[in-house]
């Protein structure tokens, strides 16, 4: 059986709404009885839009992460010939450096730990992933996520202690018990998912060891780890290529579709996606916007604008007050409870971002004033105290991008960031705190050592600190806002 993304299939209320819209208006033979005869079908007509439009704006809060990671799914482990493909399913890929602004599959990307990445096909049988042994200094983990985007599980050293071990992936159609040699066994609601992970990179002579450390990460699926027969393959699969500007219009209800059909109903999304169904959004069903009427196709665009809407409105009140911060947007399903749009915010403004629990992100979108950060118009500075540096049990790290494409920065001194290892190599202020320079421009040959080179025009910065201590987790400690000083 193979899977596509074609053809034209429409539900009750979209067949509905696009007959009423789409039928010509035809001259009576007889006037109507009175002049408000139309009225009531008009006004049909209307709250069928209006019921549209609101459906296919939470179908788009709700879908968005599952449609926005299988573009990092496509580029990464079914494109071959693209540039950012790193290996099939099943097969982890390495990268061998750290992310730069060439790297353009993962919107506000890290480049503090080299990445490895593992797209896995569970549903013919799970996948073992095998962790050499790191030791107690060096940071690293395993984001394991499904394709929600929930970060189901980690493997990291708070599981491993350092030491070598097996782990068991497996995909929701599998029922068996803990394989002998297994040291845990992780589930996952849907078919796909992913493993992120991250390797502590010291300092730029230590990429050797990090490249020997990613060597030893193994993947393989179950009957070869157990050496037995290997059971039937999967069908094989259609993958639609994705396509950017096809998915922010409405054929990312066509994805969404072609993907739901390897994503098993969860109870929690039952009455949601009962709901999707009613604008056309159902597993496995081909979505042909051709089809539809102007009116019909106007509602779903405007639904997804109003998604979008709601995304503005909520970054500016409540991401950007810090009424909210990542550590809300990514996590466990039970973690988010249902908050779609929460999962919304979170794919939107950087995907795959760490569970709380694993990593703090403290974001700079605006100055100390409250306006948005332009580095076109101004300079600006972040000063730490003496004694009041991000406190963590790994490292911390600044990572500037820009504002427009939310990735990293060509600059000069080829620098995306500012961590903790680099401290012996900044200049300390006379009372021993730290000043660092985020704007466009040098700020002067005595103070480049300091200098987060920033685009000329907006820019926005990610706080990171990987295994933050409790001062950052209970917000007892406070970031310093940015200065403007021109």
């Amino acid at each position: 059986m193979k899977h596509s993304l074609s053809g034209v299939r429409l539900s009750a209320l979209l067949v509905a709404v696009a007959l009423s819209l789409a039928l010509p208006a035809c001259k009576p033979e007889t006037p109507p009885a009175t002049p408000t005869a139309e009225q009531p079908a008009a006004a049909g007509q209307a709250d069928q839009a209006t019921e549209a439009r609101a459906i296919a704006k939470d179908a788009y809060i709700w879908g968005f992460p599952i449609v926005e990671s299988y573009k990092s799914m496509y580029a990464q482990a079914i494109d071959a010939k693209g540039p950012d493909f790193h290996a099939p399913f099943n097969q982890i890929g390495s990268a061998a450096s750290v992310a730069t602004p060439k790297d353009t599959a993962i919107i506000t990307p890290n480049s503090d730990t080299p990445y490895s990445f593992l797209w896995m096909d569970l549903r013919a049988e799970p996948v073992v992933i095998t962790i050499p042994a790191l030791g107690g200094k060096r940071y690293f983990s395993v984001q394991l996520i499904d394709m929600y985007t929930h970060n189901f599980a980690y493997i990291n050293k708070a599981l491993t202690q350092g030491k070598a071990g097996k782990y068991l992936i497996a995909g929701p159609d599998w029922k068996g018990e803990t394989p002998k040699g297994i040291d845990k066994v992780f589930p996952a609601e849907t078919q796909f998912a992913y493993a992120l992970f991250r390797t502590q990179l010291f300092a730029p002579d230590d990429l050797a060891n990090v490249k020997k450390l990613q060597a030893q990460y193994t993947a393989q699926p179950l009957s070869q780890f157990l050496g037995t027969p290997a059971p039937a393959s999967a069908p094989k699969i259609e993958f639609p290529a994705y396509d950017a500007a096809k998915a922010n219009s409405l054929g990312f209800f066509g994805y969404l579709n072609f993907l739901l059909q390897f994503m098993p109903p969860n109870p929690a999304d039952a009455d949601a996606r009962k709901r999707f169904e009613t604008i056309g959004v159902a597993p496995g069903q081909p979505f042909d916007e051709a089809a539809l009427s102007p009116q019909t196709r106007q509602a779903l665009l405007d639904g997804i604008a109003d998604a979008d809407k709601d995304l503005q409105e909520f970054t500016a009140t409540r991401i950007n007050t810090e009424q909210v911060s990542s550590a809300d947007l990514f996590g466990t399903r039970d973690f988010l409870k249902g908050n779609s749009l929460y999962r919304f915010a979170g794919a939107k403004l950087g995907i795959y971002g760490n569970s709380g629990s694993e990593a703090d992100y403290l974001s700079y979108f605006v100055d100390a004033k409250g306006a948005p950060l332009d580095a076109s118009r101004h300079d600006y500075t972040l000063h730490f105290g003496k004694d009041a540096l991000p406190p963590t049990n790994a490292f911390w790290s600044i990572t500037m991008y820009d504002g427009k494409s939310k990735l990293l920065i060509d600059n000069p001194i080829n620098r995306y960031l500012i961590n903790s290892p680099m401290l012996p190599r900044l200049k300390r202020d006379a009372d021993g705190g730290l000043t660092l320079y985020l704007q466009h421009a040098s700020p002067g040959k005595d103070k480049e050592a300091n200098w987060l080179p920033a685009p000329n025009g907006p820019f926005y910065a990610i706080l990171r600190n990987y295994s933050p201590a409790p001062a950052v987790v209970d917000r007892s400690w406070k970031k310093p806002p940015l200065e403007v000083t021109r």
